[in-house]
């Protein structure tokens, strides 16, 4: 028979051991959000609205960081969650926009298979990209853009959204010869425009309004075209301004268009490694979800990025990828658009 002392101890160690194992797994701990991008720059800022969030609402309050990784447009962190990262639920990523399209363009590099992610849902699917070319260039018109040898366009690295984009405006516009310099940073790229280092960019038109507000407001820049997506919907900020697809000159240009719009579309899904244990994939995915439903989440999100969030839910996160055209004649001159080399022959 067990002594009073000693029936005491049993219960005590009893309790402690039940209250360890209903302990959170995420209390105490740290996440990791790989992102494949340079710090400052809009695609951080939506990332990091998500911090304070996500540590409310999953069960233990983790604390939240970010890891930047960029480089090859998003390909190297989507291969690191893919290949390298610990599947505990402790590491994610939010590799960017390219993500999935160099996934589904068949990009090489690429040593992830994208349907096999566990999906966060994105705090954005709508998008607003512009043209834009330095006043002092004077490209005024479309007419004076297309006429101009050798206009130089900015971006970060080959297969960087930004770079994809600018190849895009640059083919459905008609631009002459233009050429690409891929080595900015993305708040970089504002410097060099400004500065006369380049003559052109591609730009979320959000990040213009909260970032570059004297382009607008000294007119600064001259805003050529802009992608809607969806189409239709427009920006109160650049209604004047065409949308792409009506430079389109055939049906291939605006299969284009509307690849690159699908692109967008599916907005720059947080993805955890394939093998994380479902039952911590279900607690990170409702904390995403509660995140997205949040009021005071839409009011900080658009007080960092200047824009309003439009999330997709985890779920809908993979049906908006599912439903991107995969045309394998346009697969083909997208790549070749958004290559290194000249742009196609039009």
């Amino acid at each position: 028979m067990l002594k009073p002392l000693t029936l005491v101890i049993c219960f005590l160690l009893s309790s402690l051991t039940a209250a360890h194992a209903q302990a959170p797994f995420y209390q105490g701990r740290t996440i990791t959000i790989i992102q494949g991008r340079d710090p400052g720059g809009t695609g951080d800022l939506r990332v990091r609205a998500l911090f304070p969030f996500l540590q409310k609402y999953i069960p233990g309050n983790p604390t939240v960081v970010s890891e930047y990784m960029p480089g090859g447009g998003g390909r190297k962190a989507a291969n690191h969650i893919y290949n390298s990262a610990r599947p505990d639920g402790l590491t994610l990523a939010n590799p960017g926009v390219a993500m999935i399209s160099s996934a589904v363009l068949g990009d090489s590099g690429i040593l992830y298979d994208y349907s096999k992610f566990n999906y966060m849902g994105s705090p954005y699917s709508q998008y607003h990209g512009l043209f834009v070319t330095r006043r002092e260039a004077g490209l005024s018109s479309i007419e004076k853009l297309r006429a101009a040898p050798g206009v130089r366009i900015g971006a970060q690295s080959v297969g960087f959204i930004n770079y994809n984009e600018g190849r895009l405006f640059a083919f459905i516009l008609g631009l002459n010869e233009p050429k690409f310099i891929a080595s900015y940073s993305g708040p970089e790229l504002d410097i060099a425009l400004a500065r006369g280092e380049i003559d052109a960019r591609a730009s979320a038109a959000d990040t213009v309004v909260k970032r570059n507000r004297d382009w607008i407001d000294k007119g600064l820049v001259d805003f050529h075209a802009i992608i809607e997506a969806p189409k239709g919907d427009r920006h109160p900020n650049f209604s004047q301004v065409p949308e792409l697809e009506t430079f389109a000159k055939s049906e291939r240009d605006r299969k284009l268009v509307v690849m690159a719009r699908a692109f967008r579309l599916s907005g720059t899904p947080n993805v955890a490694p394939p093998a994380t244990p479902k039952d911590r994939v279900a607690i990170l995915q409702e904390a995403f979800r509660k995140t997205f439903k949040d009021p005071e989440f839409a009011r900080e999100y658009k007080k960092m990025t200047g824009e309003e969030p439009t999330p997709l839910l985890p779920e809908n996160n993979e049906r908006a990828i599912k439903d991107i055209p995969r045309d394998p004649e346009v697969i083909q001159l997208f790549n070749k658009l958004i290559g290194a080399g000249p742009l196609p022959t039009r």
